[in-house]
């Protein structure tokens, strides 16, 4: 393992890269303008790509590529053609969240370099083994661990030779990363397609404890913490700011810089923070990483508190208090003023660091020469601009010679002229070179050698320039599509079969109501060395454990202990760090739905890489999406077709800013024993009931329940299992309907006897009149 500490700086248009490289990054990470999960960046094309990274290099900064979202079926293609041509330049990594792009890099790209993605959300130790299966080779922990979490997933990624990233400042989602649908359950704009629209900034109805913005959080900064994560034995500190601008992203590139070389120079924390100050920010928090989530973590607006902090620091200069009401407006006219000039110096003096960086493509010259019974002869010459680190501001000019083993001959009718010679080596014009000229005045007439050797030339000459070897174009061979297995063809066949998700001890009685399959939903936090959920699964072997997505320290302790106690037949689970235990033990295990699995790809690598038994396949697409999944041999495909529709979850306190709590901070007993309820009402009267079980992380849901029958019409045929939630979540204080009624239609829908007057659907619709099944026709 690299023991340097790696400053990961954002870059989200070439100015803004430029400044993180002259600022001193180690690292920068950026987008393309497809597959990245920045879409409103600015971002940048593939030739920018290329001259960016050999301008980051010559700066001994390493470029990484964000493809973080989830993959479509019909992208692969598209997809492909781009890993084509990223293989072949110098890149130093991709950061991923899809299992089958990881999967897809680990087999047909190995050269690429697997970063897994924050929006993968892993916050437990059993997910690192994990990805590194996966073909990760580091990892970006969730930016809610605290950290003691941190130091133990650290260690374990040194165990396994997995590098560790934590953010260090930057803008927190109040939610889990990748696991918010805030907006992707309306009108599909997926936070894990890079379209999130921030509904957690969003202004709502004046709550009952006075606030307007209750989801808005502060920025993180892990400033004046650096010297504990470095303790923790973390290997990068990412900042986050892909939308932000060449100005913020040096300010507190250089500031981070200097602090960290301050530290490690002389042990001690050298820089005083202000610098931040002047760019975006939200004011700063480091609650999270010091698991003290109180609510002083909210701020009560979501634009550029810059202004704020310069006229409370002139209040406490002058008047010995930070209020804002201690000074007159003519001063803070003059503070904003002063601010406003002191940012457009900063603008100006970033702009003038990085005027002279060029990332244009590099001028390339071939000449060509040789005669009758002798080689022939190519030379190569590439002049640049002589910008980088250790160069003088002049052209420069490098040149290098490739030679044929084979002869020329003499030939009148197939001589190499000028046609032939472009024809064969145009194509080293590309995102890195321009091809200026092709000049053959030093090669004899008439004469010949094969094409076959031109090729190989060529290959050589494009080799020599990337400095690596050509690696060929593959296209991905088409997937099998296999067919539901059938247990028992002699019974009469159902559409599909029925399962049942609870969580309530009281709804055991429901297995005697029908013969599907029941899952029994495990909480997301225990008390210490709880034996509780073992007892009760050996007591009621017909329940089938579904693990919750986030299990964080002692909570994913005690669910390990769960299945390696239980060793059930099979479990469902959304966290990856339970599924590779599962693994390890041979018991089988199906994806839940919440590790939004959209193609096939993920499903070869959870059935190849895991033995996994089958995986939901995610209610973010819509039917079209859907279809054009290829099924594994032997796995099931299973699908929610009923179930409260999560926004986001999140590891802070959603009341304090909405009801109110007496309590100042959050605490284990709070995520054990609060069961509270409630809503908050946006401008534009839509209303989002906020649910807290016991054990279970704040969450939010849509008012409407995912309610889809369509699919059961649509595509039976694909899936083998149909699944009904009713574990009562997100209902807040509305009424649920019969359970064993619910059954009893969504029975009727499956067994595949419906007369075309069946009652079932109207009745449904009845039980319940707040559904949607809008994603299925949006999607992704």
């Amino acid at each position: 393992m690299n023991p340097k500490i790696e400053l990961l700086a954002p870059g989200g248009d070439v100015d803004a890269i430029k400044a993180a490289i002259i600022a001193g990054a180690d690292a920068v990470y950026c987008g393309l303008d497809t597959f990245n999960a920045r879409n409103r960046a600015s971002n940048i094309s593939f030739d920018e790509l290329v001259g960016i990274i050999r301008l980051a290099h010559e700066y001994q900064c390493q470029i990484f590529l964000t493809l973080n979202i989830v993959i479509l079926e019909r992208e692969f293609k598209t997809l492909t053609t781009l890993l084509n041509k990223l293989v072949n330049t110098t890149l130093d990594g991709v950061i991923v969240q899809d299992i089958g792009l990881c999967y897809v890099l680990r087999k047909y790209y190995p050269t690429l370099d697997i970063h897994a993605s924050t929006q993968l959300t892993t916050h437990n130790i059993g997910q690192i083994p994990f990805l590194k299966k996966l073909g990760a080779s580091r990892v970006n922990l969730s930016r809610e661990l605290n950290l003691r979490e941190i130091t133990a997933m650290a260690k374990v990624g040194h165990e396994h030779n997995v590098l560790t990233e934590v953010f260090v400042h930057g803008s927190l989602c109040v939610a889990f990363s990748g696991l918010c649908y805030s907006t992707s359950a309306s009108v599909g704009n997926s936070g894990n397609r890079g379209r999130c629209s921030q509904a957690c900034r969003e202004e709502y109805e004046t709550t009952e404890s006075g606030n307007n913005f209750p989801l808005n959080i502060k920025d993180n900064s892990a400033f004046f913490d650096l010297p504990a994560l470095i303790e923790a034995g973390v290997h990068s500190f990412k900042i986050e700011g892909r939308i932000k601008g060449a100005s913020y992203v040096h300010t507190v590139v250089d500031s981070f810089r200097k602090q960290i070389d301050g530290f490690v120079k002389t042990g001690e924390l050298t820089q005083d923070g202000e610098r931040l100050y002047k760019v975006f920010n939200r004011d700063f928090s480091n609650a999270f990483l010091r698991g003290d989530l109180n609510q002083s973590m909210f701020i009560e607006n979501p634009r550029d508190n810059s202004k704020n902090h310069a006229i409370k620091n002139h209040s406490l200069k002058t008047y010995g208090t930070d209020a804002s009401n201690s000074i007159s407006v003519v001063q803070i006219q003059e503070v904003e003023q002063g601010l406003n000039k002191e940012k457009d110096q900063i603008t100006a003096s970033v702009f003038d660091k990085i005027k002279h960086l060029s990332i244009d493509k590099i001028p390339l010259y071939l000449t060509f020469s040789g005669d009758v019974g002798q080689p022939l002869s190519i030379t190569v010459t590439t002049e640049t601009s002589g910008f980088g680190v250790n160069s003088a501001d002049e052209q420069t000019q490098k040149s290098f010679v490739v030679n044929s083993e084979q002869l020329l001959t003499l030939s009148e009718e197939f001589g190499i002229d000028q046609a032939a010679i472009e024809k064969r080596f145009k194509s080293l014009a590309s995102a890195e070179y321009d091809l200026k000229a092709l000049n053959i005045n030093a090669l004899a007439s008439n004469v010949s050698i094969p094409f076959k050797v031109l090729t190989l030339l060529k290959n050589e000459i494009a080799s020599t320039l990337i400095k690596q070897d050509i690696v060929p174009s593959i296209e991905l061979p088409k997937l099998e599509r296999h067919a539901k297995v059938i247990a028992d063809e002699n019974k009469p066949q159902k559409r599909a079969n029925l399962s049942v998700l609870i969580c309530d001890e009281a709804d055991i009685a429901l297995a005697d109501e029908t013969d599907a399959a029941i899952f029994f939903k495990l909480p997301d936090a225990y008390k210490r060395g709880c034996t509780k959920y073992v007892d009760f699964f050996r007591e009621n072997p017909r329940l089938i454990p579904w693990f919750p997505s986030v299990l964080i320290g002692k909570d994913y302790d005690v669910a390990l202990n769960i299945l390696e106690q239980v060793k059930p037949e099979l479990i469902v689970t959304n966290n990856t760090g339970i599924a590779y235990r599962a693994y390890e033990l041979g018991i089988k295990w199906i994806a839940g739905p919440f590790l939004n699995t959209t193609n096939s790809y993920a499903l070869l690598a959870l059935q190849e890489q895991f033995n996994c038994n089958g995986a939901f396949i995610s209610n973010e697409i819509n039917k079209q999406q859907i279809k054009t999944i290829a099924r594994p041999k032997n796995f099931k495909m299973m699908y929610s077709i009923y179930h409260p529709i999560l926004l986001m979850a999140s590891r802070q306190c959603f009341f304090q800013q909405s009801v109110g709590c007496e309590k100042p901070r959050i605490d284990n007993g709070c995520m054990l024993s609060c069961d509270k309820s409630t809503s908050i009402t946006n401008l534009k009267g839509v209303s989002f009931a906020i649910d807290k079980q016991k054990a279970g992380y704040p969450s939010i849901y849509n008012k409407d329940q995912f309610l889809n029958t369509d699919v059961i019409d649509d595509l039976a045929d694909m899936f083998d299992d149909f699944m009904i939630d009713l574990t009562n979540i997100g209902a807040g204080d509305k009424k649920s309907p019969d359970k064993v009624m619910l059954i009893k239609q969504f029975e009727q829908l499956l067994s595949g006897e419906l007369t075309d007057d069946s009652p079932v659907k109207e009745t449904l619709s009845i039980m319940v009149p707040e559904q949607t099944n809008i994603q299925y026709f949006n999607g992704l």
